[in-house]
C-alpha cells in the first residue's frame, strides 16, 4: 500500500525503537507481537523510512471504534503511487586540465609589457 521497497519503520518518540527493520533476521522476533506490546497507543506516531528510494513516510496511529465488519484497520490520507528506485548521480563529468571550476587555460605569449 505505501510502495515501500525496504522499510525500516520505528516509534518517533525519541528514544529509536525499531519495529521493522530492511535487515534480514533483525526484528524477525517482532512478528507476532501486538502494537501494544510496544507502547504504541492512540496519538502514537511512526516514521517508516526507505533509503533505497529517499522516501520517509510519517504515521499516525489512531484508535477507531468506527470500522467495518472484519476491518482490522484503514489507510486514511495521501498514499503515494508507486515510486522508483532514486535515479542515479552521474559518477563522472568532463573535466579539462584536471579541474571543475570552470577556468580556461591561459593564453598569454610570456611576453611582458
Amino acid at each position: 500500500k505505501f510502495a515501500m521497497v525496504a522499510p525500516d519503520v520505528q516509534i518517533d518518540d525519541g528514544k529509536g525503537t525499531i519495529l521493522i527493520s530492511s535487515e534480514e533476521g533483525e526484528t524477525e522476533a517482532n512478528n507476532h507481537r501486538k502494537l501494544s506490546d510496544f507502547g504504541i497507543r492512540n496519538g502514537t506516531r511512526l516514521q517508516a523510512d526507505d533509503f533505497l528510494q529517499d522516501y520517509t513516510l510519517l504515521i499516525n496511529v489512531l484508535h477507531s471504534e468506527d470500522l467495518g465488519k472484519d476491518v482490522e484497520f484503514e489507510v486514511v490520507g495521501d498514499t503515494p503511487e508507486k515510486i522508483g528506485p532514486k535515479p542515479s548521480e552521474p559518477t563522472s563529468k568532463n573535466i579539462t586540465n584536471g579541474s571543475d571550476d570552470g577556468a580556461q587555460p591561459s593564453t598569454s605569449t610570456g611576453n611582458s609589457i
